[in-house]
């Protein structure tokens, strides 16, 4: 009789690993009677025989792994393992990484495609485009990964708190409350990508950080991937203070759709100025997303089109 200790990577959403109220785990157990098998947290218990207990071991890491790669495991999974078939691999031509229940996060379209080829071979990019281009989607994708990889250590999600219509001050509820509408969108994206569960503990111990722009004054941030969103709505001292945040093993990724400034008319836009300054600056990736990209409803196609076209006839 042995007694072992396994513990689980801190990738792993244990409500994923152990299953809804437990049932991955009591398959476990009834699929081997001969191991006693504990679990709390992160960490397994298990005690048996050698044979029985390194079985079970190199069936749950086994298992482990493939929650980890995929965020999802199902009793079938488990079934597979114990017959000792492999589970079945989730592929998917150009996957980023496996979302909430193994939901396939890919980049979709040529230009989403770039942003990721990009990403790899640049520290600063540069994603413009309509809205419901996927370039913030992407985005948020590219960083969850690095963060599941281990290439980074947190995720910093920015946005400028700019009134499209509506007055910051008029809205209700305490700065927190005022400011999250704003950000609801980044919130969205990760909820796509990482269990809940795993996601509130995050942004809990700040792994994964969402503030507005006016936050980032000061700080150096490193071992990150940082994305500022809606970046048309920054002025230039904004960008320019944002981009000089950049610390050591730090990815930017900066969006924006050009057509959505919601500055007053006489301030200019600090993503158009930043495009501008550092067009000629090298390890610094821009693309530029449209119309074909938009992975939407497809009346959001055409929208995006008949006010591209409208504004086409004013000018000329």
């Amino acid at each position: 009789m042995i007694e072992t200790v396994l513990n689980l990577s801190e990738n792993i959403d244990t409500a994923v690993f152990y299953g809804v109220n437990n049932t991955n785990m009591r398959l476990i157990k009834d699929l081997h009677p001969s191991v006693k098998l504990m679990g709390r947290g992160h960490v397994l218990k298990l005690a048996g025989s050698d044979a029985d207990v390194a079985a079970l071991e190199n069936t749950l890491q086994t298992l482990a792994d493939f929650c980890s790669q995929h965020n999802t495991l199902t009793e079938q999974h488990i079934i597979d393992m114990v017959k000792g078939d492999k589970p079945v691999e989730i592929k998917h031509d150009h996957l980023i990484v496996h979302g909430v229940g193994g939901k396939s996060i890919v980049a979709r379209t040529a230009n989403q495609q770039k942003l990721v080829k990009d990403y790899d071979t640049n520290d600063l990019l540069f994603a413009i485009g309509p809205a419901g281009s996927g370039k913030t989607y992407t985005a948020i994708a590219l960083a969850v990964r690095s963060l599941k990889n281990r290439e980074v250590k947190k995720i910093i999600l920015s946005r400028p708190a700019v009134e499209a219509g509506e007055k910051l001050g008029f809205l209700p509820g305490d700065m927190k409350e005022k400011i999250d509408p704003y950000l609801q969108p980044l919130y969205d994206a990760l909820q796509d990508m990482i269990p809940a569960a795993k996601l509130a503990d995050y942004l809990s111990n700040g792994t994964i950080q969402i503030a507005p722009l006016a936050f980032m004054r000061g700080r150096t941030l490193s071992d990150a991937v940082i994305i500022l969103d809606e970046a048309q709505n920054t002025s230039t001292q904004q960008i320019k203070m944002f981009l000089t945040r950049m610390g050591l093993n730090a990815k930017m990724i900066i969006t924006g759709d050009m057509t959505q400034i919601d500055l007053p008319p006489s301030q200019k836009s600090g993503l158009k100025d930043a495009l501008e300054v550092l067009k000629d600056v090298k390890g610094i990736a821009r693309v530029e997303f449209n119309q074909k990209d938009i992975v939407r409803h497809k009346l959001v196609q055409r929208i995006v089109e008949a006010y591209d076209n409208r504004h086409k006839t004013v000018v000329e």
